[in-house]
């Protein structure tokens, strides 16, 4: 089977965190809160909400496409040629919260975009991790 030109991938990330869905929600949701993990951001969780991620190199042009309070989150995301939708889901379990984040749409002539997500996304929960642990 040969793989069509239109064939797109999806960098995953997934974690257990022992905090409620609420406060993970704020932390993704929060201006001053998404810039201490991610990037600047003049974010509202409102749907077709513009909104700019700004980085020390460059911006990242988003559009807000879902919004379930404490459950999911969905924005495009478009930046150096790449165009792809970023969904957070928050699932509540016993101890915490399951965050899965997906951003689809790298195309086959996008591996660098693909390979930085890959790289970056795993830092950037790290670094969410440490803001919703230290809020109250």
């Amino acid at each position: 089977m040969t793989s069509s030109a239109t064939e797109t991938r999806a960098v995953i990330v997934e974690r257990e965190l022992p905090h409620p869905p609420e406060k993970i929600w704020r932390a993704l949701t929060q201006p001053h809160l998404i810039a201490e993990w991610l990037m600047q951001a003049d974010f509202m969780p409102v749907v077709d909400h513009r909104f700019t991620l700004r980085a020390d190199w460059g911006t990242v042009d988003c559009q807000v496409r879902e919004v379930e309070p404490n459950r999911t989150l969905s924005y495009s995301w478009a930046a150096l040629g790449l165009d792809s939708l970023v969904t957070w889901t928050l699932t509540p379990t016993g101890n915490g919260t399951h965050l899965r984040m997906e951003q689809t749409g790298f195309g086959p002539d996008q591996q660098r975009a693909y390979q930085g997500a890959q790289y970056g996304w795993p830092k950037f929960f790290d670094n969410l991790e440490r803001v919703v642990g230290g809020l109250s």
